[in-house]
């Protein structure tokens, strides 16, 4: 393992653009639930039932009462060492961009400034009839929130089950893919598209692509190197001075 650790730890010294693709286990690490599996219920709700257009119109106030919970829920928990690492590795010589399926924030708290939320981010609401977007620091947001525009309701900013991703933002995110010498996907199952055909673009243009996650994924026979570990004890090696 230290042998590859080095190995990448060069080409990252080398690498002229840079680019990491994170998902919920780097998040899990900091204890917010990933809500796949077994214990993926809300007050014995699917959360995939919940997040959801249809849900949102059916019962929005319950929807809303999900999503103050689990802002409250993130709001209690610090970045871990993997989401520093990431920020540490921003200010390197290589040009960097950070691809993130979390909409947690944690990137930016821990000081990443180029980051592509592609799943939006819970600490935004979006007005469901002018379309303004804002940031909201408090967890607690009611049941009922109003635009303050034009005072239509409130929805969060994330991507729900059976929406599309913003073209805008995935057009970018495939060209950030195409276009690097050294990717990163760190704590993703590799299996939710389109962000799963992200490592192949990048592949199929020449990169070299490692995953780092505790477990295997369909991911790992296809890349050039797979890092069995915590993102929080292998992304920090990577950095090290």
């Amino acid at each position: 393992m230290q042998a590859d650790i080095d190995a990448v730890r060069e080409r990252l010294r080398d690498a002229k653009r840079v680019v990491v693709l994170t998902g919920a286990g780097v998040s899990a690490e900091s204890g917010i639930p990933t809500f796949r599996g077994e214990g993926g219920l809300w007050r014995n709700h699917r959360v995939t039932d919940l997040a959801t257009p249809e849900a949102f119109a059916r019962n929005p106030a319950l929807v809303w009462e999900f999503y103050n919970w689990r802002r409250m829920v993130i709001s209690k928990v610090d970045c871990n060492p993997a989401h520093r690492a990431l920020a540490a590795m921003e200010k390197g010589p290589a040009d960097f961009a950070l691809i993130t399926q979390n909409i947690d924030g944690l990137h930016f708290r821990a000081g990443s400034r180029n980051v592509l939320e592609i799943h939006g981010n819970i600490w935004k609401v979006r007005c469901t009839y002018c379309g303004d977007v804002h940031l909201e620091q408090e967890p607690d947001f009611g049941t009922a929130p109003a635009c303050r525009k034009c005072g239509a309701p409130l929805r969060p900013h994330v991507v729900w089950f059976g929406e599309g991703l913003d073209p805008r933002l995935l057009d970018t995110a495939y060209r950030l893919s195409a276009s690097c010498d050294l990717m990163f996907v760190i704590g993703t199952s590799a299996v939710v598209q389109p962000a799963a055909s992200f490592p192949f673009a990048a592949k199929s243009a020449g990169a070299f692509v490692v995953e780092i996650n505790p477990e295997r994924t369909p991911l790992a026979g296809a890349v050039d190197l797979a890092l069995a570990g915590k993102a929080g004890e292998i992304v920090p090696q990577l950095v090290r001075p």
